[in-house]
């Protein structure tokens, strides 16, 4: 797989100072900095929209949204999506549905995944599937959900990502349309959370407590 198309973020980038943009005050003692602007975010995700419906021509897919912290990115790119299917020439037909994904390790202390909630995944047979995710880190978690959406036969799978993170723990995954390549910061808003906390940060991605 080719790599993505994407705005990178060095690991030297400065960002934006927290009183320079709309942040909650409640959140301003927990958060470094702003990383990327929310209009930063929009245009990029119009661009990501576009590529899509170039890259489908006409085809019909279905949206998997991976649920919690991809359902502010997937409403985003979905909105994008219907407009220009209705200002262009080209268009593409599009259903949804989510999905959210428990991790755990088992006896061996191997990461495994349980997809909870969402159809059943033997719907998606013959189909075009866009996943859809806030984050890559490692790829690990994808690369599983990818094998496991195999197993149902769809016609084809692409994989839309707000974010990746450059970490030395990367697998080497790479989704097929990526928003930002960022560096190995904790980040949230946008509906990134920590903990369930900063998910009403929808207007900028932040990171929070520096490098781990």
């Amino acid at each position: 797989m080719s790599k993505p198309i994407c705005i990178k973020i060095e690991d030297d980038d400065p960002g934006y100072p927290l009183d320079v943009l709309s942040v909650p005050r409640h959140y301003e003692e927990d958060l470094e900095r702003i990383l990327i602007p929310g209009g930063l975010i929009n245009d990029r995700t119009e661009r990501m929209a576009r590529d899509i419906i170039s890259d489908f021509q006409h085809e019909a897919i279905v949206g998997l949204c991976v649920l919690k912290g991809g359902y502010k990115f997937f409403t985003d790119l979905l909105d994008k999506i219907k407009i220009i299917n209705r200002s262009s020439g080209q268009s593409v037909p599009m259903s949804v549905d989510f999905i959210r994904l428990k991790s755990y390790l088992n006896d061996q202390s191997t990461g495994a995944i349980e997809v909870i909630g969402g159809d059943n995944l033997e719907d998606l047979e013959g189909k075009n599937v866009l996943v859809v995710e806030d984050i890559i880190d490692t790829g690990n978690t994808m690369k599983q959900l990818l094998t496991l959406l195999q197993t149902v036969r769809p016609k084809s799978i692409k994989v839309a990502s707000l974010l990746v993170k450059r970490t030395s723990k990367s697998s080497g995954y790479k989704p097929d349309y990526a928003g930002f390549e960022i560096p190995d910061l904790f980040v949230v808003g946008y509906a990134l959370d920590y903990n369930e906390y900063f998910r009403d940060l929808n207007v900028n991605i932040l990171c929070v407590f520096g490098q781990y």
